[in-house]
């Protein structure tokens, strides 16, 4: 038996109910800032277990429409004018509806179709309020309990609370739609949505109104003239251009934001959560799809452990055997038999396992591969994702030793160089009247002394070793200059 709670059917007794169940329930009862963290954490499994990934993979951010009432406040408060002022036509039932905003079309008054998204009224307030109470549960949580202070949970809220300030301010998004364009301008086949600044501020968002439908539409793949694989192939291709030439891709590319246009065309709706990759990260991304392909484990591993920040403490070998273990017997199948992200997502749990914190930006890649998995199961459930992104990684790789690549990259070292160089004797200066001061005391025992000597050893032999690497640059440098 049971009853219902706020428009929800709730066992009477909870205890029937599992930990991930109940803490999936209360998120949903608490309101939208606690479903996204929700979200949030359903793509960490670094941070938190298996069985409550997978149950906040359930929460949904879909809400019931703000009245129109509402909405047109929201607007006129952003124009200064009435409505129709601005929107002669406006349609009162929204598009879609989520937590923070929903979506209209309406037309501008030259005849223009658009979608106007609108943030729902109080949401920030809201999100203010639950945010402090976040933060005060993390530092609860890193003073009384010693053994959650290795996921650093005041960390995680700030990680979160400055994902939600972007995505809510809506000209942070036509900033990235702009970028978008921009970055696909040459490409016929992708259409990124055009904004209209002009009528677009923190809190509206007006764009081009894309003709065709999602792909979360069962009609999208029966349109007249619209190649499936076509399509499939398209769409994959211009996540992966995003990921490896641009470094700045979509984040949240599920069925719902990727719309089928004529003549087999793709386009993209909603940026408000994009990642943004450097060409390290890149390169290192292309490593590990290579490195998985020869099943080499070892490399993967110290992939892993170049991207984290740093810990003397880390079984590499012990790191590389789990990631033979769970990766390895999928190897060279396609997606009709596993789901690439979602095992590149387990292996970001391997890796808090044994001690590495890897960076958001390659867990929000994992999880925008999980999404793009969804759209391409929904065409062909056989194709080969790993393939595609094998393709894409040896480009990039060997584009890195292209000789023009390598000229910019040597650029960049000799400035590197000669910032060292001229902040060298000023650092020096500082530690030597820091020595000499009366009050400096330099402690050590006698059982470290011959780490003391090993690694005085080691500095000099870097230092040698940084030389000859110099004069190796330099005269490589001359010797590309001279031809």
């Amino acid at each position: 038996m049971g009853k219902f709670l706020l428009g929800r059917w709730v066992p009477s007794d909870l205890k029937e109910l599992s930990a991930p169940v109940r803490l999936r329930m209360a998120f949903e009862e608490l309101g939208p800032t606690f479903v996204k963290l929700g979200q949030l954490l359903a793509s960490r499994p670094d941070l938190i277990p298996e069985e409550f990934c997978i149950e906040f993979q359930r929460l949904h951010d879909r809400v019931e429409p703000v009245p129109f009432s509402e909405v047109c406040k929201v607007i006129e408060e952003q124009y200064g004018v009435e409505l129709h002022e601005v929107f002669p036509q406006f349609d009162e039932k929204p598009l879609a509806s989520a937590s923070i905003a929903q979506v209209h079309r309406a037309s501008l008054l030259d005849g223009t179709e658009v979608v106007v998204k609108v943030q729902r009224p109080g949401i920030m307030k809201t999100i203010s309020e639950d945010l402090s109470v976040l933060e005060q549960v993390a530092g609860l949580l890193d003073r009384y309990v010693p053994e959650s202070r290795i996921y650093n949970p005041k960390a995680v809220v700030k990680e979160f609370g400055r994902s939600l300030s972007l995505e809510t301010n809506f000209v942070i998004e036509a900033n990235n739609i702009k970028r978008f364009r921009h970055n696909f301008m040459n490409d016929e086949d992708v259409v990124i949505p055009q904004v209209y600044f002009d009528f677009s501020g923190e809190k509206v968002l007006v764009m081009e109104a894309l003709e065709g439908l999602p792909i979360s539409n069962p009609m999208s793949l029966d349109q007249t003239g619209v190649d499936p694989l076509r399509v499939l192939r398209l769409g994959v291709q211009t996540y992966l251009k995003m990921v490896y030439k641009h470094g700045f891709f979509h984040g949240d590319l599920h069925a719902g934001n990727l719309f089928i246009l004529p003549d087999s065309k793709i386009g993209l709706i909603d940026f408000g959560v994009v990642g943004r990759l450097t060409r390290r990260t890149r390169s290192a991304i292309a490593s590990m799809f290579l490195a998985l392909a020869e099943e080499d484990f070892e490399r993967m591993a110290y992939v892993y452990v170049d991207l984290a920040p740093y810990n003397e403490h880390v079984d590499v070998d012990g790191f590389a055997q789990d990631l033979a273990y769970v990766l390895g017997p999928y190897v060279g199948l396609t997606m009709k038999h596993v789901n690439l992200g979602q095992l590149l997502m387990e292996s970001t749990s391997l890796a808090a396992k044994h001690g590495l914190v890897l960076p958001a930006e390659l867990i929000l890649f994992f999880k925008s591969i999980v999404a793009i998995e969804g759209v391409a199961r929904k065409i062909s459930d056989d194709f080969d994702f790993m393939a595609e992104s094998l393709e894409a990684s040896r480009y990039l790789l060997q584009s890195s030793v292209d000789p023009k690549k390598v000229s910019q990259d040597f650029g960049v070292f000799l400035k590197d160089v000669n910032q060292f160089l001229y902040a060298f004797p000023r650092q020096l200066r500082q530690t030597l009247r820091r020595v000499n001061h009366p009050d400096f005391a330099f402690k050590t025992e006698e059982r470290n002394l011959e780490l003391v000597e090993s690694a005085i050893d080691r500095g000099f032999r870097r230092l040698y070793l940084l030389l000859i690497l110099l004069s190796f640059a330099f005269g490589m440098f001359w010797y590309f200059l001279i031809r």
